[in-house]
């Protein structure tokens, strides 16, 4: 009898990503929803329901495993793995929440477990080991891959099987490496002991190898379309497997049996249990449970719904080769039978192309979906040498190339809308848009039951764009959404808190968005006018944040790295995640009113040192979070800063990631423009009492910013680059600026007064600094370079006319005329 669904168990509210089912009557699975569930039915309950849910961790679960019962857990064990890095043991005799043993050791999210029936652990991580734990004990670590371990394999008490994203496969016998398998010609995903025979390997090669412990290759399995995630071994000896394509495929001798077409993108798990039944955990959150006995089948009416929902789906066109539709038969091609099971087939059925399957158990064709192509005529569009099922033309403004946007019906939606996205810049406030935009033009694709989007790198819920909509064919400009908060907005007309009274202008937190602040210093000059403003020594610190929130961005675009096998490295190292954990505890105390945590380390070098790492090795569009991490470690931890030469590092890395060397083309990338905003908030903080101004990356602040063409700057940055130059004079009454160093102020305090003709905060803010600086010349008989004088002597007036309805701009301009 051929496979058919027999269960559906649904308490997951993300995707599934794995599986284990050690017996008839329990299944295990785990989720990215942070928990792991043990599925049980007996007797006088015959379905499967949760009988324990446990809270195996803060972050995805990845990795589960099974321990048979002990004196002490009469019921077995659960053990767990994700992204905490820490492997779980959990009692299911137990109903306390904490685990029983928490094995510590990996540095990275733990992907994969395996455990032998006398109980050895076996553990894979994305650190590149492989470790192998005995009475919840590490007995050895398994090191020699170069990239994340994605599989393990107990092949007994002393031999493991470990497969790596380096596309190698290596025995073990106890911490000893035997062999090295090679063949695979991407990352291997999965590993199975086949009994007798060896063990079989998938990959993201879409592969399926069997292998001989010895070393040779028996034979390959063709047949998945993508990606190939987990194998389990049949009672019978057959292989099932899982994918990437939608499918789970059974495999008896050396063949293809049957395809079990699932309605959910990723089939992240397969397992099967001793009566031949087959379980997978997908991509919708749903584990199913699919038998061969009919007398396990789901009812007819459950079957139909199955069978409709799979049917409802888009299958894409790759999957069943490349055929013209006007080459295509009718319904009545279906008469002729198929000649293996998965054969599949392409009809016209009016204008809609429909695909089937054979299924040779019961002599029929199975409907499996509706193709969805780009061209229409089942072929691939090439974009950048790689092959896609579409290739839209979006359209960003009037007047400018329409942008490419490639995507695969196989992919999720909103992965490829963030990439489209990231890759041109755009805000992803535009994800809704982009989105619903593929899905109106590929048939409205919706592969997975799950209504509410979960992002694919932090595992958040959907954000959603505030303000109107825009069509998504033509984006054109917006108030930005912040890439990492989604709904906090980030505005570009914001200004900064001001030490000097803010005028119309208004700042808008990044983090918190809706929060404005005022920011009010310490010691405001006055607001009304004084001919005893100057000299004013108040420091402007941006200092206002919502740190837990900023902690989660920067975690959360952590782990958008660590997830993806391409940047996998750039993520954050173990002791960089400890040292901003160290970071981050402290702003929290420190800018938080009602704590009283008061025992806290303040940062110091090394945690500076954590940061700069980070900057240099992160992409520029990820560095949001850490660079306004930045901003307030420079405006509360001074102290960290020990040395000149870290301060010249802590000042390069910013520039440097910033991109300040590069071409100024406007309009700027918009994480190009936000990195800007905040690292000059960074600067700006790194003035302040007590600075010394003899120190040499004095001279690189004020060489970088001679960099910025002030007609690129937008409001808010113009009004940070004045705030700067506040700081700056305000510093030099007690460690005075020397000769090149003030011709340099000058420039570009007379580059801000000459050029501003809108921003009256901008302009009162550098007036301020002019006078400030005037003063202590005056008071220290030196005199301005006669160039620069009689530049501000012409420009003094003009100022005056263009901001003369503001008495406080009039009035200082009179003060700092007086001092000429």
């Amino acid at each position: 009898m051929p496979y058919r669904l027999s269960a559906t168990l649904k308490a997951h509210t993300s995707d599934v990503r794995a599986v284990n089912s050690p017996t008839n009557d329990m299944i295990l699975s785990a989720s990215r929803d942070s928990t792991a569930i043990s599925w049980q039915k007996s007797s006088s309950h015959p379905n499967f329901t949760p009988e324990t849910v446990i809270r195996a961790s803060t972050r995805y679960v990845n990795a589960v495993a099974y321990i048979s019962p002990t004196p002490d857990a009469p019921k077995g064990y659960v053990v767990t793995g994700g992204q905490d890095a820490i492997i779980n043991v959990f009692s299911l005799s137990s109903s306390k929440e904490d685990p029983d043993f928490s094995l510590l050791g990996h540095s990275e999210n733990v992907c994969a477990l395996d455990v032998t029936p006398g109980g050895t652990i076996v553990s894979g991580s994305w650190d590149r080991t492989a470790r192998v734990w005995k009475n919840f004990s590490l007995a050895y670590e398994l090191k020699g891959h170069e990239l994340s371990v994605w599989a393990v394999l107990a092949v007994d008490e002393e031999q493991t099987l470990t497969g790596s994203a380096d596309k190698t496969i290596r025995l073990w016998n106890q911490h000893k490496l035997i062999s090295t398998f090679r063949g695979h010609q991407d990352a291997v995903r999965g590993l199975a002991l086949i009994p007798d025979l060896g063990f079989a390997s998938c990959s993201n090669d879409s592969e399926i190898r069997v292998w001989t412990l010895g070393g040779d290759l028996i034979y390959s399995l063709s047949g998945h379309t993508s990606f190939v995630y987990s194998l389990s071994i049949l009672p019978s000896g057959g292989i099932v497997s899982g994918g990437e394509d939608r499918s789970v495929r059974v495999w008896k001798d050396g063949e293809c049996s049957q395809v079990l077409v699932h309605p959910a993108i990723s089939v992240w798990s397969v397992s099967t249990m001793p009566n031949g039944d087959i379980v997978s955990g997908c991509s919708d959150g749903v584990v199913r449970v699919f038998t061969e006995v009919e007398d396990r089948w789901a009812s007819p009416e459950d079957l139909k719904a199955y069978d409709d929902m799979v049917a409802s789906q888009a299958l894409p066109s790759q999957q069943v080769g490349d055929i013209k539709k006007s080459d295509l038969a009718g319904t009545e091609a279906l008469n002729a039978p198929g000649k293996k099971p998965g054969d599949t087939k392409m009809i016209r059925n009016g204008d809609i192309v429909e695909v089937y399957q054979w299924d040779a158990d019961n002599t029929t064709w199975q409907r499996v979906g509706e193709v969805v192509d780009a061209v229409g005529q089942g072929r691939k569009q090439l974009y950048q040498g790689k092959e896609y099922d579409y290739v839209f033309d979006v359209d960003i403004q009037d007047g400018v190339p329409p942008l490419k946007l490639p995507y695969n019906v196989t992919e999720n939606p909103f992965t490829a809308a963030q990439r489209f996205l990231q890759t041109n810049d755009l805000p992803l406030s535009y994800i809704d848009q982009v989105v619903n935009f593929i899905e109106k033009n590929t048939a409205g694709v919706k592969l997975g039951s799950n209504e509410e989007y979960v992002d694919p790198f932090t595992g958040a819920s959907r954000y959603r764009s505030g303000g109107n909509s825009v069509q998504t064919t033509n984006l054109g400009p917006s108030t930005y959404v912040d890439p990492y908060t989604g709904a906090s907005r980030y505005s570009g007309n914001s200004a900064a808190p001001s030490a000097v009274p803010p005028a119309s202008s208004e700042y808008m937190d990044p983090f918190t968005g809706a929060s404005r602040y005022s920011g009010a210093p310490p010691s405001n000059p006055p607001t009304s006018a004084s001919p005893k403003r100057i000299p004013m020594a108040a420091w402007t610190l941006y200092k206002p944040a919502n740190v837990p929130l900023m902690r989660q961005k920067t975690f959360e675009v952590d782990g958008r790295l660590r997830d993806e096998i391409s940047t996998s490295s750039l993520a954050m190292y173990p002791q960089e995640l400890a040292s901003l954990e160290e970071t981050f505890a402290y702003l929290t105390h420190i800018t938080d009113p009602k704590s009283s945590n008061s025992n806290l380390p303040t940062p110091t070098a090394s945690n500076v040192d954590a940061i700069i790492q980070i900057i240099q090795r992160w992409p520029s569009a990820a560095l949001y979070p850490v660079f306004d991490l930045s901003r307030l470690v420079a405006a509360f931890c001074p102290g960290a800063f020990d040395t000149p030469a870290l301060k010249s590092r802590f000042i390069q890395a910013l520039i440097t990631a910033g991109e300040w060397s590069s071409t100024w083309n406007l309009p700027l990338q918009k994480s190009r423009e936000i990195n800007l905003t905040l690292a000059l908030k960074a600067l700006a903080n790194m003035f302040q009492e007590g600075t010394k101004l003899d120190e040499p990356w004095v001279n690189e602040v004020l060489s970088a910013l001679s960099l910025l063409p002030y007609e690129v700057l937008s409001k808010v940055q113009r009004t940070c680059l004045a705030t700067i130059l506040f700081n700056i004079s305000c510093t030099q009454h007690s460690s005075p600026l020397d000769t090149p160093q003030r011709q340099r102020f000058f420039e570009l305090a007379l580059q801000n007064l000459k050029n501003e003709r809108a921003d009256s905060e901008t302009v009162y803010r550098t007036l301020f600094a002019v006078g400030n600086a005037l003063y202590t010349m005056k008071s220290s008989g030196n005199l301005l370079e006669p160039r620069q004088n009689q530049v501000l002597v012409k420009t003094l007036p003009s100022i005056s006319q263009t901001f003369g309805s503001e008495a406080r701009v009039q009035d200082l301009t009179g003060e700092v005329t007086s001092l000429l």
